[in-house]
């Protein structure tokens, strides 16, 4: 009889250790899981633009001034100061560099022009409207013509 109590004993145990483990395997993956989810929302920096703007209409805006200034990205934003793998090298949501601000004055300046002078389609947003645009200034060059 002391045997069988003493084969219940260890295989008790053997079965309450084993769910432990499991158990603790389990709950330290989960944790390391929850600790590596990548956030819902990216962090932004917007001032001028909607803040529900699409990445893909963020991208676009951001892309014809670009192309209007004859400009690259790193004109008005930084580059961050500890680069952790990112495949893209600049800082968005950092104000450090000047020229961001002058860019978002310049923003203001169009969005105005055309919301006072030509807006006529009240569903869309003074923001995307597109009758005066950097363009119609800067002509491709990062300052306008003094001309």
């Amino acid at each position: 009889m002391p045997l069988i109590k003493t084969l219940r004993r260890l295989f008790t145990m053997f079965s309450i250790k084993k769910i432990l483990t499991m158990g603790g395997l389990c709950l330290f993956v989960l944790l390391g899981m929850a600790a590596i989810k990548a956030p819902t929302q990216k962090l932004r920096n917007l001032k001028v633009l909607p803040k529900d703007i699409s990445d893909a209409k963020l991208d676009s805006i951001m892309h014809t001034y670009n192309k209007a200034l004859g400009v690259n990205c790193e004109f008005c934003h930084v580059k961050p100061r500890f680069n952790l793998g990112n495949k893209d090298s600049l800082d968005y949501f950092s104000d450090a560099e000047p020229m961001k601000e002058n860019a978002r004055k310049m923003m203001e300046m169009t969005i105005s022009l055309n919301k006072t002078y030509f807006y006529f389609n009240k569903d869309v947003q003074p923001a995307y409207l597109t009758t005066i645009t950097c363009k119609t200034c800067h002509q491709g060059e990062p300052f306008p013509p003094e001309d």
